[in-house]
């Protein structure tokens, strides 16, 4: 019985399937990091897309005059997630914007590969646009007997999941801009 406890046959191959699995584990953990970093990645990508989607937006409303910085009372959707948003006023500031460009006037519109111009990365965007006057309740509220300022906020959504926001940015412009 003694000579059979002292014989090593057979523990190389206990110990080769015991390294095996802890490879195994190293690699996929190593494939998990890889498949995160992806995500980040794209998720990444994204969000760049929305913020250059934005800033193109307020761009358009930034070389306007004071007077003309408004929407198309007819391009103002009644429906969600327009009107659900927390930028959302039922006294959007509208009329006519006096500017040839035409994503000025709109409130709502769809970036994507086919819409003109394309979407930098081909992925469908929706651009949310509002526009409020100051009020006493409004963020940044108008100063005590000072000029009322027009706050524009672009929010920028996944095209194919509404619900997520991917950029909001918001501006204000003064009487005294233009």
């Amino acid at each position: 019985m003694r000579l059979r406890l002292r014989c090593e046959r057979g523990f190389g191959l206990v110990e080769l399937l015991m390294a095996i699995v802890m490879l195994n584990i190293g690699i996929l953990a190593i494939v998990m990091a890889f498949d995160s970093g992806m995500f980040a990645l794209k998720r990444a990508s994204r969000i760049s897309t929305a913020t250059s989607l934005a800033d193109a937006q307020m761009e358009l409303y930034r070389a306007l005059p004071y007077a003309s910085i408004a929407l198309a009372s007819s391009s103002i959707p009644v429906t969600a997630p327009y009107t659900t948003d927390t930028a959302y006023s039922a006294t959007q500031v509208t009329g006519s914007c006096g500017s040839p460009l035409p994503n000025e006037c709109n409130a709502s519109r769809t970036v994507s590969n086919t819409t003109n111009p394309a979407s930098p990365d081909h992925k469908s965007y929706r651009v949310d646009t509002y526009i409020v006057l100051s009020s006493a309740t409004t963020n940044p509220p108008t100063p005590p007997n000072g000029r009322p300022v027009k706050i524009v906020t672009i929010v920028v959504r996944d095209g194919y999941k509404l619900t997520a926001t991917l950029v909001r940015e918001v501006s204000t412009f003064d009487q005294s801009t233009g």
